[in-house]
């Protein structure tokens, strides 16, 4: 498998260390459709209001966030990689609160996104249809937390998660990506890395595609499963280089499925073309299907490398 062109991290390096404060220019936001401009993104938001609009964010570190409570809206980059919001949540959730009718994030970095309740994320999704492409998530309790709408679909792609989870202080555990009940979801040719707890991708939609992502597990500590489908789920898993650490919460399976419930069936539910690998150190013996759906899964041809049992039951 190619493993995804991620060229976001390398870009957006150096611009942490010397992207401008959001006090160093004024009226950052465009609405492209109008050409007005704005200093605070929530200003942005309202003059679009339930109409279609994009609002296009310039080059800069951002103590900004905005709550999307209708229309369809584009959040881009006027460059990618090189605008970031540091740091603000709003509603005590995230930088981006949604509740549109659809929502489309390209080309932005969330960084520094924490809260008491361990929930603090780049984006939350209370409504609506996602689209994510070319952002990076790093260094907070989430990256992507998702809401219930069961009639919404959320694709993310060629997106990076860097330092996301935790799973302590009693409280209950984040995900670098929590996806609750929506109908479809598609991740695809995105990189997850270096989880600081919970799991990786953790997703109660009825139907998923996740297809030729990197799941790195190498520089995690205290992560769980790189995969959890909690709810079961249909449609496939394939074309992924998944990496299972050595320092991991519970090291014994590698994708999880209707762990939780049973509210959607798993037949027909394909897993193939994936590659398995271990980091050094890794305890070995851990299942790279895990079900307790009792389904019929379709686990095809998969690189799984020895210590790593094809499937198993509990």
């Amino acid at each position: 498998m190619k493993r995804p062109l991620l060229l976001l991290a390398a870009l957006a390096a150096p611009v942490l260390a010397h992207a401008q404060s959001a006090y160093q220019q004024t009226s950052p936001y465009t609405v492209v459709e109008t050409g007005q401009k704005f200093n605070r993104l929530q200003d942005a938001l309202f003059a679009i209001g339930d109409k279609t609009g994009t609002i296009r964010i310039d080059a800069g570190r951002w103590r900004d966030c905005a709550a999307q409570i209708a229309g369809d809206v584009k959040f881009v980059a006027a460059v990618p990689g090189k605008t970031i919001f540091d740091g603000r949540l709003c509603e005590d959730k995230a930088a981006l609160v949604l509740r549109g009718r659809s929502s489309r994030v390209e080309g932005l970095i969330f960084a520094n996104m924490r809260h008491q309740d361990g929930n603090g994320s780049g984006i939350r999704l209370e409504h609506g249809n996602l689209s994510v492409t070319q952002s990076w998530f790093k260094d907070s309790d989430e990256g992507i937390l998702a809401n219930n709408d069961p009639r919404g679909t959320i694709a993310i792609d060629h997106s990076t998660f860097t330092h996301l989870g935790r799973c302590d202080r009693g409280l209950s555990c984040a995900h670098s990506v929590y996806l609750n009940f929506y109908d479809r979801v598609t991740i695809t040719n995105s990189r997850f890395e270096m989880g600081d707890g919970g799991h990786y991708i953790k997703a109660r939609a009825r139907v998923v595609e996740i297809r030729d992502n990197v799941i790195d597990d190498t520089g995690g500590r205290n992560s769980n499963y790189l995969i959890d489908l909690p709810a079961g789920s249909t449609g496939r898993i394939s074309g992924n280089w998944m990496v299972q650490g050595s320092h991991k919460e519970n090291p014994g399976t590698i994708i999880a499925l209707s762990a939780e419930s049973r509210d959607h069936p798993t037949d027909g539910l394909v897993i193939e073309g994936n590659t398995v690998k271990m980091a050094p150190g890794a305890p070995r013996g851990p299942a790279f299907v895990r079900d307790w759906s009792g389904g019929r899964i379709v686990i095809g041809a998969n690189q799984i490398d020895p210590g790593v049992v094809r499937f198993a039951r509990p």
